[in-house]
């Protein structure tokens, strides 16, 4: 108990510390991506750390989060809708019941004739659904593409989305579980990660949808605005009173209501994952865990506890990632990259604690605030060590522009130390 909260007073001094030297502003928004940070990690330590599941297409289901704050929340495109949604729609349906007339057809029919079957329902299938799309999806994408050419969606309060990326991620999971979970580990790794850049791929390529790398920007927000808060009387005047400018005050009012929010969801999450650790089925889960023969042995159906846990985790990481689109109040497909929500998420896992919840939570913040503070941290100490160098010198400019990779060596060196002197994390499971 000491050693795990000298660890949290420690990321909490470095986050305070950076209130102090550099900035509130700075100071929060670490906080809040450290926030929505430990809840990728705990998902991610729920499948890996109970369960032993190697998934490494995270950001495929962060990215599904994320799709889901605009599906939920912006306002729909009734010009678009008009154009091409129905067809949109039936031919989604469409390609759904071709899917399932393929499942039915290698369930019911005989050896000898299924895979023929299957063959000529998804290849003839597979052309009507195109012949049905493509028009749909051709007369949106051409209503006002500047600023539209997508559906839009729903109008709900953003913080609906929150839950329904949960769901969206869960119910992805749930159809790669069922076909990849039977795999070993090292296929279980390469299924996912091949799934998450389909994902990307789709993201980024169907305009209709959420308007491609075109973005989605201006989504509404849970908290209020700057300019409101700066028009608000009585704001600008407890702002002053309490010595503070309206407008800086403005912009730590809303970060702070964020970090209100994230850290709610990531209390009962913990406690709810806590809760799950110490119960009977996540003393049989870590039993599956450490020897999947005996537990299969004992009676337990190991693939469908591993399905369970799988979607309980990628329903973490699809909430997440809808939170972190609500705090950047747009969605860009184009900045979904593996080493930033796949690499980085497993090395706050590792480096934290993997079976560990606090553990988890612990690494994102600390693995986090390393991430952002790293590149300023290396300028610094670069400007220093070239300080004697003459100017044009091709050592000082080379030294120079080295430090923009400080951030990958750094985060591949903590890597390294920790596997070699705490290859169980800085928390290790109990």
């Amino acid at each position: 108990m000491t050693r795990t909260l000298g660890l949290f007073a420690l990321v909490a001094a470095l986050i305070l510390g950076t209130g102090f030297l550099q900035s509130w502003n700075s100071a929060l928004i670490i906080l809040n991506m450290g926030l929505v940070s430990a809840i990728m990690a705990l998902g991610v330590n729920l499948q890996w750390g109970l369960a032993g599941l190697f998934n490494v297409g995270v950001v495929g289901f962060v990215a599904v989060g994320g799709l889901a704050v605009v599906l939920v929340s912006m306002a729909p495109v009734p010009d678009a809708w008009g154009a091409g949604g129905p067809r949109v729609i039936g031919a989604i349906l469409f390609g759904i019941g071709v899917v399932f007339a393929a499942v039915l057809a290698w369930k019911k029919l005989g050896k000898g004739v299924r895979g023929w079957a299957v063959a000529a329902i998804t290849v003839a299938g597979f052309f009507a659904y195109r012949a049905l799309l493509d028009p749909a999806v051709d007369a949106i994408e051409a209503v006002n593409p500047a600023a539209t050419g997508y559906l839009g969606g729903l109008g709900l309060p953003v913080l609906l989305s929150w839950p329904v990326g949960a769901a969206l991620a869960a119910g992805v999971a749930w159809a790669i579980g069922k076909t990849a979970l039977g795999l070993r580990s090292d296929y279980l790794a390469i299924a996912t990660l091949g799934i998450a850049e389909i994902i990307i791929a789709v993201l980024k390529n169907e305009d209709w949808l959420a308007r491609g790398v075109k973005n989605v920007i201006g989504l509404p927000r849970p908290v209020p605005y700057e300019i409101d808060l700066q028009a608000d009387a009585a704001f600008v005047e407890t702002a002053r009173g309490l010595g503070l400018d309206p407008t800086t005050a403005s912009t730590l009012a809303v970060k702070l209501g964020y970090s209100l929010l994230f850290t709610a969801v990531l209390v009962v999450l913990l406690i709810l994952a806590q809760l799950a650790l110490k119960s009977p089925w996540g003393r049989m889960m870590r039993a599956i865990r450490d020897n999947e023969t005996a537990a299969e042995a004992m009676g337990k159906d190991v693939t469908r506890r591993h399905l369970q846990i799988f979607v309980l985790g990628c329903a973490l990481c699809g909430m997440a990632g809808a939170m972190m689109t609500t705090l950047d109040g747009q969605l860009t497909p184009g900045t979904y990259q593996p080493l930033r929500y796949t690499f980085l998420i497993w090395v706050m896992v590792i480096v934290g604690g993997s079976g560990n919840n606090l553990g988890a939570v612990l690494g994102g913040f600390l693995i986090w605030f390393l991430w952002v503070q790293v590149e300023p941290m290396g300028q610094f100490a670069m400007n220093l060590v070239t300080s004697g160098m003459a100017d044009g010198s091709w050592l000082k400019g080379h030294l120079q522009d080295s430090v923009q990779h400080m951030r990958l060596l750094t985060m591949g060196v903590i890597l390294l130390l920790v596997l070699r002197f705490a290859p169980r994390g800085l928390l290790p499971e109990k």
